[in-house]
């Protein structure tokens, strides 16, 4: 039992604790688009409306560069199916989990070998939840 809650607990801690430390120790450049804007009005407001121009351009550049190969939106199944990947793994394990305890409950069946399974059924579940947790 100790490595089924080491894998559970590493599952729920792994991502907010990455998370903390992105947001702690690697802070956010100071020279930002709107650092700059707010230097400009207090400094120089003439300029303000060509620096906004310039910004609007160059997000629209590199909007354009990141949807160069796209060429379509996806069919919607495609979409659905993609959004459903994650928490159809969820419910699978804990259908797997089910079946290896009604069959350890039960001792049918020799399920010895299942260890590893069982490790990635707890990782999975605990990884989705602990991805719940670190998200906003």
């Amino acid at each position: 039992m100790g490595i089924d809650a080491i894998v559970a607990l590493a599952g729920l801690v792994i991502p907010p604790v990455t998370d903390f430390i992105k947001k702690k120790f690697l802070k956010k450049e100071q020279d930002t688009p709107e650092a700059t804007l707010s230097t400009l009005a207090t400094t120089k407001p003439e300029v303000m409306p060509e620096y906004l121009k310039a910004q609007a351009g160059l997000m629209d550049a590199m909007t354009r560069f990141f949807n160069r190969d796209v060429c379509g939106t996806p069919s919607q199944r495609v979409v659905d199916l993609r959004a459903a990947i994650r928490p159809l793994g969820v419910v699978l394990s804990f259908i797997i989990l089910a079946v290896i305890a009604v069959l350890h409950g039960t001792n049918t069946a020799d399920i010895s070998g299942a260890a590893g399974v069982r490790y990635s059924c707890e990782l999975v579940i605990s990884s989705w939840f602990g991805d719940r947790i670190a998200t906003k």
